[in-house]
């Protein structure tokens, strides 16, 4: 099939990719030349594990491209793919359809022939209706359907998301468009994907609350660790006592710093205000967002306390920028609120990330970026983990403590068991788990 993908950014890149990867003819449109000319010259504008290398495998095979022209990308494809960025909506927190919108209409310009126009982007119930109205006004005699078809991608994991999905969501009751995107996922036939069909606003509704119900589930697991703290339990053991029951489930039971990125904050609140509008009061989905916002900025108060109650003059070195390992993406990530805290309260901070570090230093003005972990804790009086990179998770302890200033780590993911980092001599602070100070026996 001849598919075409509107925006070249997360979201379009990764679906065009693995479409072509499938067997499709897929095409990129991007209004952005640089990164028309980046992608044609190999180069990813977002760091995804293996997509520079399916994007490169399709490119040479001529079943991938990428244009500006969106004219005659549209006319030639049975399936045009929205996946424009709807960030929050300054001042309300309303999802931007801006760019939405603006797609629909330069769509309806070119469209030849029945095509199906699929809205990858993550948007409020309803979005489909405004595009479907847009585009009947802009061109009365076009023959077309609306489509919801919310992406469930993990950064850091999105390849194999789309290539083995848990569900594929598809909005419609257009009997046409049903069968072309039965025949786009065709492919996916042997892998067994369920492929749920419903209407359209149903689909629509399916992608916020999955991110809220996750979002959610890391709320609630990290103030259970906050009360493990209080009564001397190990949250680690009692994540892992609830999720061994199947209706609960192991993941996203790992408690930390709050969540962040692309999709959790974004969505829950674009769910609350859409919520608003019809006059329905989600209280659970509300305190999810504000514990969490309140979450991220308390955690520079953790880091204070375990310095002895003062950062002034101290050294604090961060690894981990990124909101997740194995991902670029600095939006909405821990780090941005911790540091500037630190910062205010006359810490100096030192950062090591083996992606986020470029994107991460016009974000973060008066730190200094390291050359790797260890450089990172040279002369520090606290090593703090905020992204559980794979990398962070064997460091040589004993190396770290002598190039410290004083060995204090502060795990805000707990990838280290407290016994090996005392065992080494740390003072060491977790998340839900018992604290230890130096010359304290390990039970």
């Amino acid at each position: 099939m001849r598919l075409t993908m509107i925006g070249a950014g997360y979201v379009g890149l990764v679906s065009g990719a693995c479409f072509a990867d499938f067997g499709h003819v897929v095409t990129c449109v991007d209004n952005n030349d640089d990164r028309i000319r980046g992608l044609e010259a190999g180069e990813m504008p977002i760091y995804e594990p293996g997509l520079d290398r399916i994007v490169a495998s399709n490119v040479a095979e001529n079943r991938l491209r990428f244009t500006t022209d969106l004219a005659t990308s549209v006319a030639e494809a049975e399936a045009v793919f929205i996946a424009v960025g709807t960030p929050s909506r300054r001042g309300d927190g309303h999802a931007d359809l801006t760019y939405v919108h603006a797609a629909a209409r330069l769509i309806a310009q070119s469209l030849d022939g029945f095509t199906v126009i699929v809205t990858k982007s993550t948007v409020p119930v309803g979005t489909g209706d405004q595009i479907e109205a847009i585009i009947r006004e802009e061109r009365p005699d076009a023959e077309f359907a609306v489509v919801s078809n919310p992406e469930f991608l993990r950064e850091g994991a999105a390849i194999d998301d789309f290539k083995r999905p848990n569900r594929i969501v598809v909005g419609t009751t257009d009997p046409r468009a049903r069968e072309v995107m039965q025949e786009v996922y065709r492919p996916l036939y042997l892998n067994q994907a369920p492929l749920l069909f419903t209407d359209r606003r149903t689909a629509e509704l399916v992608k916020y609350a999955a991110n809220a119900f996750l979002a959610t589930k890391i709320t609630f697991i990290n103030e259970i660790a906050d009360l493990c703290e209080r009564v001397g339990a190990d949250v680690q053991d009692v994540a892992r006592g609830i999720g061994l029951d199947n209706r609960i489930g192991p993941k996203f039971l790992h408690p930390g710093p709050g969540f962040g990125g692309s999709c959790f904050p974004k969505d829950t609140l674009a769910l609350i205000r859409t919520a608003e509008e019809a006059g329905a009061d989600l209280r659970i989905v509300s305190a999810v967002s504000d514990i969490n916002q309140i979450r991220k900025a308390g955690m520079a108060a953790r880091v204070i306390e375990a310095l002895g109650g003062s950062a002034e003059g101290r050294t604090v070195a961060v690894l981990g920028l990124t909101f997740k390992p194995n991902t670029d993406d600095m939006r909405e990530a821990p780090s941005l609120s911790l540091i500037p805290r630190l910062q205010e309260a006359g810490a100096t901070v030192r950062a090591f990330d083996p992606q986020g570090m470029k994107p991460a230093m016009p974000m973060l003005p008066g730190v200094t970026f390291a050359r790797d972990p260890y450089d990172c804790a040279t002369g520090a009086d606290a090593l703090v983990i905020v992204t559980e990179w794979e990398s962070f998770r064997a460091l040589d302890l004993a190396r770290i403590g002598d190039v410290m200033k004083q060995p204090l780590m502060v795990d805000f993911r707990n990838i280290y068991p407290p016994a090996e980092v005392h065992s080494h001599g740390f003072v060491y602070r977790s998340v839900g788990r018992p604290r230890l100070d130096r010359g304290e026996a390990v039970s």
